[in-house]
């Protein structure tokens, strides 16, 4: 694994999108725009029917398609016809073989896992069988640091990360208690979830959690989401590399 130095290179948030443009988040237009430029990738893995993935941020249909209602009670299949809103090229939502297949290796990829917070380990197992005959340069990470212990334990060899921020929005972060949330900021989950890079809010940077973990344990420092130049500016102080939208990386 070394230091995952294919890491430390512009990551596009969602893919290279711009909705103003036709180019929507997650599609397939959006992979190939961020492989047009060489740019690393970074998209969303969403739990839905059977445990399986599919490549899509939101819990509900609702905002980037026609449809409406949870992603999470329909499969695989019905979900890969649904066409994606304003998407001048007719994309529609990508199962994770098919964004596997689209990308076959040209660049790094990194897969955001939305968590189901079950810690039953089924999702991360089905992540994990679809990305065991990938060739390619694949890491995954999440919020939820049981999710990142869970591929620690079923993919060890795959490098997995952890997302983290400040975890100051109690209301959004409603589910977990005032203390999970302070060793989640601290990234004192590590402990268990054994982390081989960090994703951290721009935000929230400078931090000393995350910096220690890259000047002391030496583990890469990512930075999400990177959408202005006083932003990339700070990107390039304190991380290893940005995960960015909206601007040239």
């Amino acid at each position: 694994m070394g230091a995952l130095h294919w890491l430390k290179r512009p990551i596009a948030h969602r893919g290279l999108h711009d909705a103003s443009n036709g180019i929507v988040e997650n599609s397939a237009s959006a992979v190939t725009g961020a492989m047009g430029k060489s740019c690393a990738i970074e998209v969303d893995l969403r739990c839905v029917a059977g445990h399986q993935p599919i490549v899509f941020h939101d819990a509900t249909l609702d905002r980037l398609t026609n449809e409406t209602g949870p992603v999470s009670t329909r499969n695989v299949e019905t979900l890969r016809a649904i066409p994606l809103k304003g998407s001048r090229s007719e994309d529609r939502i990508l199962s994770l073989p098919d964004l596997l297949a689209l990308v076959g290796g040209y660049v790094p990829l990194v897969l955001e896992v939305k968590s189901t917070w079950t810690r039953d380990r089924k999702f991360e197992t089905n992540i994990a069988q679809a990305l065991s005959g990938y060739a390619g340069p694949v890491a995954v990470m999440s919020f939820d640091p049981h999710a990142v212990e869970a591929f620690l334990q079923v993919a060890p060899a795959l490098p997995r990360g952890l997302v983290a921020g400040r975890f100051d929005d109690a209301k959004h972060w409603q589910s977990l208690s005032a203390r999970q949330r302070f060793a989640m900021r601290h990234l004192l989950t590590s402990a268990f979830a054994q982390p081989q890079f960090i994703a951290y809010d721009i935000n929230a940077l400078p931090a000393l959690a995350p910096l220690i973990a890259k000047t002391l344990f030496g583990l890469p420092l990512l930075t999400w989401t990177v959408r202005t130049d006083a932003e990339r500016e700070r990107a390039l102080r304190y991380a290893d590399a940005m995960i960015f939208e909206g601007i040239e990386p």
